[in-house]
């Protein structure tokens, strides 16, 4: 199944954009009558017949609206930006196919790179959603300052800290259908400071296991430990 991206199908818009319309009708050929199936980013498969095969605006007929099933819990990340911009994209690439709700780009003190694209990594994030079947596009939230982050309200709250001695695994302490913020760190991992004021703001100190991971794979690997938690 091939699921086309159409966040504007609440205002009324009944066609696709030009890169959409390019791959319906251009790359996979649809004509005329074909049946083809829509989502708006925000929950909600449309099943529709295409009225217009135009490659610089498809449109399109809804015959039918199906909501998807909200999940009982609720993933945040939030990820020191990596110096190679490639690595962050493929953490969200990978997350939003594993299921992420909301992910938070934060500067801490050893964070090497400030500025990322966001608009790039909202491209990314469709696309992943896309290629996933979901119906919803998670949140990408811009750089924050790591004081910012630590104030949020989130019920679970976690830090990934790079710890011999810390021996609580995430996955023996996260609680099923709850509301997660992670906290993944640059590099050269949160300094001391950074993990005392977590501490001080209700986060608990966790492991991702015993393997030194860089940031994008730690990401990765606490996405997919809460996804397992509430499977």
């Amino acid at each position: 199944m091939n699921l086309f991206y159409q966040p504007r199908i609440p205002e009324g818009i009944l066609y696709l954009d030009a890169d959409e319309s390019r791959h319906c009708i251009r790359v996979l050929r649809h004509t005329v009558g074909d049946n083809i199936r829509i989502t708006d980013g925000k929950g909600f498969f449309y099943d529709a017949v295409i009225t217009k095969a135009d490659d610089r605006e498809c449109q399109f007929h809804i015959e039918n609206k199906i909501a998807q099933p909200p999940r009982d819990f609720f993933i945040h990340i939030a990820i020191s930006p990596t110096k190679n911009a490639d690595r962050i994209e493929w953490f969200v690439e990978k997350t939003v196919e594993l299921g992420i709700d909301k992910v938070s780009l934060i500067e801490c003190d050893n964070t090497e790179r400030t500025y990322l694209k966001k608009e790039r990594l909202e491209k990314v994030a469709v696309s992943a959603m896309k290629q996933s079947l979901k119906a919803t596009t998670p949140v990408i939230e811009g750089l924050l300052s790591f004081q910012d982050i630590v104030t949020s309200h989130e019920a679970s709250k976690f830090i990934a800290y790079v710890d011999q001695q810390n021996p609580d695994h995430l996955k023996n302490i996260a609680l099923p259908q709850k509301s997660y913020l992670v906290l993944i760190g640059p590099e050269g991992d949160f300094s001391p400071e950074e993990l005392t004021l977590a501490l001080n703001n209700g986060f608990q100190k966790v492991s991702l296991g015993h393997s030194r991971l860089r940031t994008e794979t730690a990401g990765i690997a606490a996405c997919h430990i809460l996804n397992l938690t509430n499977s």
